[in-house]
């Protein structure tokens, strides 16, 4: 099934409801369509770094790839695009992930991963792919919804973590169980050709968007780490050694890449207290 844009063919395959974007989730904390980013005030249709209160950081695009992070910097850089509010025009080149799919994309049925996604045309190193979108959760609901899953369900849910300068730790939950978009077909590899970055547009809610890590060719596979570590720092002993118990309950990762770790990526903070669940962060950002 070729999708670029939402189809009725879209929504028969998908076993809720199709949204392109992230909505609020079912316990209203966060709502991801509100603005609160003020514009910046660029007069011309292409803002520039040092001009552009949207490029304080850097400049995050070029020719509509994702800029890579300096060798010097310990983390990634937040990236922050042109919003509803700012003055400058449709084609600005800071405005990329927010315009949505531009490739031809397919779901079809893999022989042991159950859906996948592959690209139905050449995709350069950089371009921005698709989104991860689904329901934005709050703490509380998203561990709920991941305590109440049985041992055979398939959870869709993220936690992205991202590691603030002061110290602090920013994480954003997304549920694309039962409103969500292509992204939630996406399988994972332990040698991907994507990686997630999180990218504000209206508000500090992220869209978790997906860019590729290398060319892709017309029919191949795309995939992405679900642990995070790919394209972040490395991870800590813990994570990279799970307890014999955890094995247990961990399922069986069929990626078939040279260093594949057997299993796919388990967060045991996930099904744990509170304390323990803000524990692990698989994903490294600096905003």
């Amino acid at each position: 099934m070729e999708v670029a844009t939402a189809s009725t063919a879209q929504l028969q395959l998908f076993p809720g409801l199709y949204s392109p974007d992230n909505v609020a989730g079912a316990d209203g904390h966060i709502d991801p369509t509100e603005v609160t980013f003020p514009g910046c005030s660029c007069l011309t249709s292409s803002c520039v770094v040092h001009a552009c209160s949207c490029l304080c950081r850097g400049e995050n695009y070029d020719s509509l790839c994702l800029r890579p992070a300096d060798k010097e910097e310990e983390y990634a850089r937040p990236v922050f695009e042109c919003n509803s509010m700012c003055r400058c025009g449709e084609s600005c080149p800071n405005r990329v992930v927010q315009r949505g799919l531009q490739f031809r994309l397919e779901v079809f049925k893999t022989e042991k991963k159950g859906w996948g996604v592959r690209t139905l045309e050449f995709i350069a190193k950089g371009r921005f792919v698709c989104e991860y979108a689904g329901e934005v959760l709050g703490f509380h609901e998203a561990r709920r919804r991941i305590q109440a899953q049985t041992s055979k369900e398939s959870n869709y849910i993220i936690a992205v973590r991202e590691h603030l300068h002061s110290g602090g730790i920013m994480e954003t939950f997304v549920d694309p169980t039962y409103i969500g978009n292509v992204g939630r077909f996406l399988n994972h590899s332990c040698e991907p050709n994507l990686f997630m970055v999180p990218v504000r547009v209206d508000s500090m809610v992220p869209k978790l968007a997906l860019f590729a890590a290398t060319d892709i060719s017309a029919g191949e596979e795309l995939s992405y780490d679900y642990s995070g570590r790919f394209h972040n720092l490395p991870i800590t002993n813990r994570e990279q050694q799970p307890l014999e118990e955890e094995n247990r309950l961990r399922k069986p990762c069929y990626c078939g890449s040279r260093t594949c770790a057997s299993f796919l990526p388990w967060d045991s903070s996930l099904f744990s207290t509170p304390d323990a669940f803000s524990g692990s962060s698989p994903l490294h950002f600096s905003p």
